[in-house]
């Protein structure tokens, strides 16, 4: 496609993505050449050339309304490449020292002007999810950068022959281009005008690994109740300030519900600010802006997937019926699933075998939200790497080795789930804004809440049973209003933020059945049968002779698959990116071998899963029998994801109760993942 060229001229150039599947931008070029370069783009000097590549070319007048890109400053001197939301946009415009002519609505035009005023300095004021490319054509530098936690996808490259740099949102349109290419890391900031890349977002806890905090062996902390219920207080007000913000969207939006409790909580966060006549008191203009506009939506809408028959699409409907979203539900086939894989693997760039499996029913889910035309959806993507909600947590020898896991999971979400969350979703041009990664609320879960509070089990030394205890408890009213009497706290006042405390009105956030809901494993989510379903797959599509040559390095001898279904997934990506430059970008993510998990990432694959498995399905069985019985109401169509599960009996075909427990499975599907990242060298 055509795309405007920053140093002058139009330049060619193809995308070469499926319809829609490209972010906001498609690829900076970027040019240190000489002589030899510039003769050859047609201009007769010898000064370095930057050839800047967006997506679209708009003229200022078409700008106003649409937000299209790129976005320029006032006299086209600066030019911006933006994927992504700054939530604080109004509160930025406030701190501008200039008075700056915005020729645009978009949230991220703020970005041109304080560059303007402060140079690089300002990335650390942004407050969103995004990846941009500046270019500032009187200083002849650009600037690449990508949010704190790697939300929205970003790859840079570069060519030997020329020595030139590429930036991209997606891989696919720097392959063919470059020699090396690598997910550009989270919390970073490039400029060319000293070549490096720096890290901009350092919070405190990341220092905790080589601080060795908290010490091995220390004492559990002992809080007293008020200070207990300070802690649950600062959780609940950061957590609803998160998704408060993320409902700035003049579009229609809606929410992915499993049944669990990270995508209940959001939902019912998101159900309360919809119904606020006006915001509250303390609010920004920004929080401001968000309760207006997600006030204005009538109904919020909901969204969830699974095979048929799944207790996960069961908890969902028993969800959406407590918080009375309009609520969609989709089923799909394994036949189905397996008949995506290629296309989920193109969009996702991938062939690690966890975000594969999760990624697929997204994948399909997001197809059928969009054609709905809902552009936006929150999911609950990051809570069990905050909070150490998955199952091979259990197995964590202490709170220093388990505080210190869930750090190293936050730094890696960009090459798993965010990766999913962001790719399953802009194939089909929705959005997924994910809460639990805002930085507020990462603060105050990694530095206000001990790391011995996230223990559970027999380890726990609080005595807390089950996983992401502490969530839990700070959205329970009942049993906050219990702690409050005990503590002898009575009024507003007796806290330290007066919002910390639970007033005798205050409605439950969720009824027990769903806040208290036992924790079920990542893509097992989908139900077992789709695993299966996977693995069956995979011994037909590969051979044993294909795999002992795997086996014996004869083939993959980089980060060699280690299953017959990572050998399937890794001949699909090969066969699209044939290059040996975009292996790197992979990182495949399998539990911690050290604590004596299983290497397979499934949930059941750990020790943990099947006595509280056991407890659980049961009653969730049950319970789905029950709401198919009385007819519960819900929008079941064909094909979908965010939520999912499923039951041996709909295999589609595959083999029935192949192992005593595969059960029924039931997921977070808009945010639940496996187990911690490979040791294996990243962007």
């Amino acid at each position: 496609m055509p795309t405007a060229g920053a140093a002058g001229g139009i330049v060619p150039r193809a995308c070469k993505s499926f319809p829609d599947s490209c972010s906001d931008f498609a690829a900076l070029h970027l040019h240190s050449l000489g002589f030899a370069t510039a003769a050859r783009t047609g201009v007769a000097s010898s000064r370095p050339r930057t050839t800047f590549y967006a997506m679209n070319v708009w003229r200022s007048s078409e700008l106003a309304n649409s937000g299209a890109q790129p976005l320029t400053n006032a006299d086209d001197t600066v030019i911006l490449a933006v994927n992504g939301e700054i939530y604080n946009h109004l509160s930025l415009r406030k701190q501008l020292k200039k008075n700056h002519e915005f020729k645009t609505h978009s949230d991220c035009e703020v970005i041109l002007y304080l560059y303007e005023e402060l140079g690089t300095d300002f990335v650390h004021l942004l407050d969103g999810m995004f990846s941009f490319i500046l270019y500032d054509s009187k200083k002849d530098i650009y600037v690449a950068a990508r949010d704190p936690i790697g939300i929205t996808t970003l790859y840079q490259g570069w060519r030997y022959s020329d020595n030139s740099v590429w930036f991209a949102s997606e891989m696919k349109s720097l392959h063919d281009e470059c020699d090396r290419i690598i997910a550009f890391p989270p919390g970073h900031i490039y400029s060319s005008k000293t070549a490096e890349t720096v890290q901009y977002y350092n919070p405190k806890w990341f220092a905790h690994p080589a601080e060795k905090f908290p010490q091995e062996d220390r004492a559990a902390p002992k809080q007293t109740l008020k200070e207990e219920l300070e802690m649950y207080g600062a959780l609940r007000t950061s957590l609803i300030a998160s998704v408060k913000k993320r409902l700035m969207a003049d579009v229609p939006f809606g929410v992915l519900l499993s049944g669990g409790l990270d995508s209940s909580l959001t939902s019912s966060i998101a159900m309360r600010i919809m119904s606020q006549e006006s915001s509250a008191a303390d609010d920004d203009d920004d929080a401001k802006s968000a309760v207006v506009q997600a006030s204005a939506w009538p109904r919020l809408h909901s969204f969830s997937i699974g095979l048929k028959g799944s207790p996960d699409l069961a908890a969902a409907r028993r969800a959406a019926d407590f918080l009375k979203t309009v609520h969609h539900e989709y089923t799909f086939t394994v036949e189905e699933g397996i008949d995506s894989i290629n296309d989920v693997i193109w969009h996702l760039e991938t062939y690690d075998v966890t975000t594969v499996r999760a990624s697929t029913p997204m994948w399909l889910l997001s197809r059928k939200i969009k054609a709905m035309g809902v552009k936006m959806v929150l999911s609950g993507e990051g809570a069990d790497e905050v909070y150490a909600g998955y199952l091979y947590f259990h197995a964590a020898p202490s709170a220093q080795a388990l505080h210190h896991e869930c750090i190293s999971r936050i730094q890696n979400l960009h090459t798993s789930d965010c990766l999913r969350a962001n790719k399953s979703t802009m194939a089909w041009g929705l959005e997924a804004r994910v809460p639990f990664l805002d930085k507020a609320f990462l603060d105050v879960a990694m530095l206000q809440v001990p790391p011995e509070r996230k223990l559970s089990g027999e380890k726990s030394p609080y005595g807390q049973k089950m996983e992401k205890h502490v969530v839990r408890m700070a959205f329970d009213v009942n049993r906050l209003r219990e702690l409050q009497k005990k503590a002898g706290v009575t009024k507003p006042s007796d806290l330290s933020n007066p919002a910390y405390f639970v007033s005798e009105t205050e409605l439950p956030f969720l009824p027990d059945e769903i806040l208290w809901r036992q924790k079920e494993q990542f893509s097992d989510g989908v139900g077992y049968s789709w695993i299966d379903g996977l693995k069956d797959h995979a011994e037909k599509v590969v051979s044993n002779v294909e795999f002992q040559r795997v086996r014996e390095g004869w083939m993959y001898k980089d980060d060699a698959p280690t299953t017959k279904e990572g050998v399937w997934y890794r001949r699909a990506f090969e066969k699209m990116f044939p290059q040996r430059a975009c292996l790197e970008s992979v990182v495949r993510w399998v539990p911690r071998k050290d604590w004596g998990c299983a290497e397979d990432p499934s949930g059941r694959a750990q020790k943990a899963h099947n006595a509280a498995y056991e407890k659980s399905s049961t009653e969730t069985a049950t319970a789905a029998a029950s709401d198919e019985e009385n007819g519960k109401p819900a929008e079941k169509e064909k094909n979908g994801d965010a939520a999912v599960s499923a039951t041996p009996s709909t295999a589609g075909g595959k083999k029935k109760n192949k192992k005593k427990n595969k059960a029924n499975g039931a997921a977070n599907g808009a945010g639940d993942s496996p187990a911690p990242p490979a040791k294996k060298a990243k962007a």
